[in-house]
């Protein structure tokens, strides 16, 4: 055994990830006159997570732009890879707010504007609005720790957060590493929000090295199984998502080209673009997102993004947009190797597995557990879920800290003192597994059993696996410091989120979207609903609903 110190901090609002949507809940919360708001980051919120690196669109409804009716406005989000995926209240606040937080990042320094004017651009069929708003977000995570610090925001970076507290019926607080001073937090809070994005590395990565994926790598589902272990409800578990973009370079932005996607004679692979169209682009990949699987495999491919045929000026413009969307490393490889957009076709592939579901939260951003307020890529991706229910959770939040006490220390002594001697025994320990072999046993079994086709027989081989793996692995993993340490923390949230998706896609008897089974190969309509996936007492328990 070894020692660990310990730090107790006490707080009204603590916020667990430092991304657009934990900057935006605590700067709100801030605003709105709580004094003590502590925002926990595992990594520097100048940088971290999937906006780190900037964003180039931002799904927004403008009247001034879009007009009055909503009905097209709502067609082109539901036919997007914006949707919500029917939860109209959703929809509704999307649409009253959007244009709200476009002009609140404007007020604090971000350019909402293409040259002086609003642009929307990419992911468009002909014949809808456009709701994807353009904006130079390079810097935004830059701008928006700034003004988290103006609003008196208590920054502590480089802390990793591993467990959730809870005192009888609800969230309390939360464990803590800090990983440069290698002593553990213990937060002490009234109300706590979840902000620590998507889910990656649970699924091999295409290009076979565990960080060239084109989200966050250190984004593993942290507060899904934190959430998870506290009785909070997920959702959409069973369905996965994979991007697409310059083949083996796993990049994201796809929707930024200017091009048409083609196959090896020139010829377009599908229907919605002849030639390069800077405000609509090509939305095939959207639309059929296999397509780069079925030529592959068909032996019809490769699939290619052609943009020889693009004016010079839309090159610029594309370029001026990709380097917002953190693909300057792309842009510098491609002028290395003398790789020119008006001679050159670009091979595209599509990229690993990520959750596409997560954390259920409703329209004021509550989870199903007192205390337990969520946004952002917890569940589904996108900027504006993140800013905008980000915001609204640190308006509801600020209420709700008003007549909420500190819960009692006494109450989640024992939870403290487990997880205390769970560290010790994983620095503490002189041989075992690292981390790196426990997540590749991880997206091993993953990937074999519980990826692109799924089965009664598969899933049941998978949950006899991922029990040997999730006994095994607590026992014998070792740290050698604190950095090893918190990627220790993170394989062991991808092994209980690994166990949910193997019960929510046995609880899902029908091929639906990417579960495919082949066992069950129809969409049964009486399963058109949410499939809700929580655990009480060790137990996964399955609920289905229909969600406003």
């Amino acid at each position: 055994m070894v020692s660990v110190e310990k730090d107790i901090v006490k707080t009204d609002v603590l916020v667990i990830g430092g991304g657009p949507a934990g900057l935006m809940a605590a700067i709100r919360a801030a605003d709105l006159g709580v004094k003590d708001v502590v925002l926990a980051d595992k990594g520097n919120t100048l940088r971290s997570g999937n906006g780190g690196a900037g964003n180039d669109h931002f799904f927004s409804y403008i009247p001034e732009y879009h007009g009055n009716d909503t009905k097209p406005v709502l067609a082109s989000l539901r036919h997007s890879l914006a949707s919500f995926e029917g939860r109209s209240s959703m929809e509704q606040i999307w649409l009253d707010r959007s244009f709200e937080m476009v002009k609140i990042w404007e007020s604090w320094g971000l350019d909402m504007t293409y040259q002086g004017r609003r642009e929307f651009a990419g992911h468009n069929l002909a014949g809808l609005p456009n709701i994807f708003l353009k904006y130079a977000g390079g810097e935004q995570k830059t701008l928006l720790t700034k003004q988290a610090k103006k609003c008196g925001v208590k920054i502590m970076n480089r802390v990793t957060v591993f467990e959730l507290l809870k005192d009888d019926d609800r969230v309390t607080g939360a464990l803590g590493y800090n990983t440069w001073d290698d002593n553990i937090i213990e937060f002490h809070a009234k109300t706590v929000f979840l902000g620590t994005g998507c889910c990656t590395r649970l699924y091999k990565s295409f290009t076979g090295l565990m960080f060239n994926m084109p989200n966050c790598p250190f984004n593993t589902g942290d507060g899904r199984a934190m959430a998870l272990r506290a009785g909070a409800a997920l959702m959409n578990l069973e369905f996965t998502g994979r991007w697409a973009g310059p083949k083996n370079f796993a990049r994201a932005g796809k929707g930024t080209w200017i091009g048409v996607f083609t196959n090896p004679s020139g010829n377009p692979v599908g229907p919605f673009a002849s030639k390069p169209d800077r405000h609509r682009g090509d939305i095939i990949a959207d639309a059929y997102p296999q397509v780069f699987d079925d030529y592959m495999n068909s032996g019809r491919g490769p699939v290619y993004m052609d943009c020889r045929a693009a004016p010079q000026e839309d090159l610029d413009y594309m370029t001026y947009w990709l380097s917002h969307e953190g693909n300057e490393g792309l842009l510098a490889f491609l002028e290395e190797e003398g790789i020119d957009f008006k001679k050159h076709i670009i091979e595209f592939g599509r990229y690993e597995q990520i959750l596409t579901g997560g954390l259920l939260y409703n329209k004021r951003s509550e989870t199903t557990v007192k205390g337990l307020y969520a946004a952002g890529d917890e569940n589904q991706l996108g900027m504006p879920r993140a800013v905008i229910w980000g915001w609204i959770a640190g308006e509801n939040m600020a209420k709700y800290v008003k007549t909420a006490s500190l819960g009692n220390p006494k109450n989640t002594k024992e939870q403290v003192e487990d997880k205390i001697a769970l560290v010790k025994d994983i620095l503490g320990r002189k041989t075992g597994a690292d981390w790196k072999e426990a997540n590749t046993a991880i997206q091993e079994l993953m990937s074999a059993y519980v990826g692109l086709t799924r089965s009664e027989t598969l899933l049941d081989q998978a949950s006899l696996n991922l029990s040997i793996l999730k006994d095994k692995i607590p026992k014998s993993l070792v740290a050698r410091n604190g950095h090893e340490l918190g990627r220790c923390f993170e394989v062991l949230n991808l092994l209980d989120l690994g166990a949910a998706v193997i019960f929510a896609a046995g609880e899902r008897k029908e091929t639906r979207r990417s579960h495919h089974r082949p066992d069950y190969p129809f969409a049964n309509p009486l399963l058109d609903k949410q499939l809700l996936v929580t655990r009480k007492d060790g137990v996964f328990v399955g609920n289905w609903q229909k969600l406003d």
